[in-house]
């Protein structure tokens, strides 16, 4: 069966995975982009984001890397797809990502608020999922086909499907930065009453990587 993961996702030092105050001019929150210094850099963030065929390699390339490695559908959270809130105004608003989005292939966005697939360029297609986390899970896995499913975030989607022990395997960056407030990763979560363990660690100049496997 296919594996749901968390890849890349970076907290800072105080436990934070975005700053406050998201907007057009903080897509991560005030302070949240340094948090991603170690995958800026790296071969496949260039290539991903930036579209260069050339970039950094070593152990952050290969914890950037495996991210996308036999992944065939993402899951994303409301707040990660815009900064629009409540019921959608119009459909104007398509990502951060341009009309060339970096997934290239199908992607469940969560939400409270109905609205029509969104085809985009390259191969992906944004779903807009109401009925919940299950729901969207399900139908990640018959969109990606036997490979695995992604979560790219946030916090909040997450945490929601730790607390179901959905998630098979987490990479989580530990960036070397303080943001004193923010959106809290495992707030209110007990790690080990719900099975998981570190399996593997490694330091960076810019991150400690650890891989969180539930037993």
């Amino acid at each position: 069966m296919s594996k749901l993961r968390v890849e890349s996702y970076t907290l800072s030092i105080d436990g934070f995975g975005a700053g406050p105050e998201q907007s057009l001019e903080n897509p991560l929150g005030i302070g949240g982009t340094r948090l991603h210094a170690w995958a800026f850099p790296t071969r496949t963030f260039q290539s991903k984001l930036f579209g260069k065929a050339d970039g950094e390699t070593g152990i952050d390339e290969d914890f950037a890397a495996r991210g996308f490695d036999n992944v065939g559908a993402w899951i994303m959270g409301r707040n990660m797809f815009g900064p629009v809130r409540g019921p959608w105004p119009d459909e104007s608003w398509k990502g951060w990502w341009g009309d060339n989005p970096v997934y290239h292939m199908p992607v469940f966005v969560l939400t409270h608020h109905p609205r029509a697939p969104l085809v985009m360029e390259g191969g992906t297609t944004f779903h807009f999922v109401t009925d919940g986390i299950h729901a969207a899970l399900e139908r990640a896995r018959e969109a990606a086909g036997g490979r695995d499913v992604r979560i790219g975030g946030g916090a909040d989607t997450i945490r929601q499907y730790l607390q179901e022990r959905l998630i098979d395997e987490l990479h989580i960056a530990i960036s070397p930065i303080v943001l004193g407030s923010g959106e809290r990763l495992f707030e209110g979560i007990n790690l080990v009453e719900l099975g998981y363990s570190c399996t593997r660690h490694a330091a960076t100049e810019w991150a400690t990587h650890l891989v969180l496997t539930r037993q």
